[in-house]
C-alpha cells in the first residue's frame, strides 16, 4: 500500500502546539506588513496525518459507549516486545516495561528518585534544551560531559538536535565510564525508530551488561508515528533493584496506568505500521537531500548537517557571520519561518537553527524558497 505523504492539512485552530502558540512563542516576530504568514518549523512533530489503522482502532474503541476504568491489553507488552526485538535486536522482558506518561515527565521522576537536591546532573551539549530544565527546574545542577562527579548522566540516543545515531563502541565506553564511577545513565530514545540513510540506532542498555544494569531507558511511539499528544510512552529497566525503585513510586502514584487510548494506538503501531514508516523514513530522506540541494545553490553559507536519525535537520549558519540576534531576526522575521534557535540546545549551539522537515514537500520548498530569497538580497 502507498501512503501519501504530500496531504497538506491545515493545523490552524485545532489547539496544536505548532500553529495555535506562535504569536506566544514566537514574541519577537514583528508581523510589519499584516500578514500573518510564519511558518512553522519548530515543535518536534511531523505534519503528516497519523496512520488509518491507528485511528480506526481508536474508532473502534469509541463505538463502545464506556470510557471507564481499563486494564492493560494483552497484547501490549508483546507489541513492544517484538518492536524492540526486531527493529534494535534487543531482546527484553515483559517485567522490565513500564508505561510512563511521557518521556520528560519519565526522566524528571528518575530525578527526583536517584539524585538528591543540589546533585550534578551530566548532559552533552547543545541537546534538546528541555534537559536542562527539567534538571534545574528540580534543583539539581547541569554539568557537561565527564566534568565533576554527576549523579546520572542523561543520555539523548540518537541525539537532538544534531541527529547522531551513538556507535556501539561509543555508547559501550560511556557505559563501562558511569558503571565504574557509579554514574546511573537515563536514556532518552524517543527518536529510535527514525533512523536515516542507512544508519542504525543501537539501545545504550543493549550494549553490555554493565550498560544493562546501570541505566533506565525511555521509548515511544510517538515521534515515530506522529501521535505526541496521544501520550504513550514507556521504560524499560533491566536492573531489579533500579526497576524495584522505580516501579514502585510509578505504581503507587498510579503514573504506571495509561490512558485508554495509550496501549491502543501503541499496539496498533507496532503490529500494523512498519510498511508506513518506511514510507515515511524515505519521504523524510527526499526532504533532507532536497533541503542539501536548494540551500547549496541559493544560500550556500546554511549548510544542512545531515542526521542520522529524526526529521530535525541542524542548520549549520555560522558562515553568515551574524549575531544570534541577527540570526533569529534573519529568520524569523526576513524569511518568516519558526525554527528553533540553537543557543536554546546549550553550549555549541551558537550560529546554528533546527529546522523540522517532517512535513509535506510544498511546505518544506516554500520555507526553503523564503531563504533563499534572502540569499538573493545579500
Amino acid at each position: 500500500m502507498q501512503f501519501l505523504f504530500d496531504t497538506l492539512i491545515d493545523r490552524r485552530g485545532s489547539g496544536a502546539l505548532k500553529t495555535d502558540a506562535l504569536r506566544e512563542r514566537f514574541p519577537m516576530y514583528r508581523n510589519e506588513d499584516g500578514k500573518d504568514d510564519l511558518l512553522p518549523m519548530w515543535v518536534a512533530d511531523m505534519d503528516f496525518a497519523m496512520p488509518d489503522f491507528i485511528l480506526d482502532a481508536i474508532r473502534q474503541r469509541l463505538e463502545h459507549p464506556i470510557l471507564g476504568y481499563t486494564i492493560e491489553p494483552e497484547d501490549y507488552r508483546p507489541a513492544i516486545i517484538d518492536w524492540v526485538r526486531s527493529h534494535h535486536g534487543w531482546e527484553i522482558q515483559p517485567e522490565w516495561i513500564s508505561y510512563i506518561p511521557g518521556v520528560v515527565k519519565g526522566i524528571g521522576t528518575a530525578l527526583n528518585l536517584f539524585t538528591k537536591p543540589g546533585d550534578s546532573v551530566a548532559i552533552m551539549e547543545p541537546v534538546y534544551h528541555i534537559f536542562r530544565q527539567v534538571i534545574e527546574g528540580n534543583g539539581r545542577k547541569v554539568v557537561g560531559g565527564k566534568e565533576g562527579s554527576p549523579a546520572v548522566f542523561l543520555l539523548s540516543n540518537p541525539h537532538n538536535p544534531i541527529g547522531i545515531c551513538w556507535s556501539r563502541e561509543w555508547l559501550q565506553a560511556l557505559a563501562h565510564y558511569c558503571y565504574e564511577h557509579h554514574i546511573l545513565v537515563i536514556s532518552d530514545e524517543i527518536h529510535a525508530d527514525l533512523a536515516l540513510f542507512g544508519h542504525k540506532h543501537i539501545p545504550f542498555a543493549s550494549v553490555s551488561e554493565e550498560a544493562a544494569m546501570n541505566s533506565i531507558t525511555f521509548m515511544a511511539p510517538t515521534k515515530t508515528f506522529n501521535m505526541a499528544g496521544v501520550i504513550s510512552a514507556y521504560s524499560i529497566i533491566p536492573n531489579p533493584d533500579i526497576r524495584e525503585r522505580y516501579y514502585h513510586w510509578l505504581d503507587t502514584n498510579e503514573l504506571s496506568e495509561p490512558n485508554i487510548f495509550a496501549p491502543i494506538a501503541t499496539i496498533a503501531a507496532y503490529r500494523k505500521g512498519e510498511a508506513w514508516r518506511q514510507q515515511m523514513i524515505a519521504y523524510i530522506e527526499q526532504n533532507i537531500l532536497f533541503a542539501e540541494q536548494y540551500l547549496a545553490e541559493h544560500l550556500p553559507q546554511v549548510k544542512v548537517v545531515r542526521p542520522e536519525a529524526s526529521f530535525l535537520v541542524w542548520l549549520d549558519c555560522r558562515a553568515l557571520g551574524l549575531s544570534h540576534e541577527a540570526l533569529v531576526d534573519m529568520f524569523v522575521n526576513r524569511a518568516r519561518l519558526a525554527l528553533n534557535d540553537g543557543e536554546m540546545f546549550g553550549k555549541g549551539g551558537e550560529g546554528f537553527m533546527r529546522m523540522n522537515v517532517g512535513c509535506p514537500r510544498a511546505v518544506l520548498q516554500e520555507a526553503l524558497e523564503r531563504i533563499g530569497k534572502l540569499g538573493m538580497r545579500n
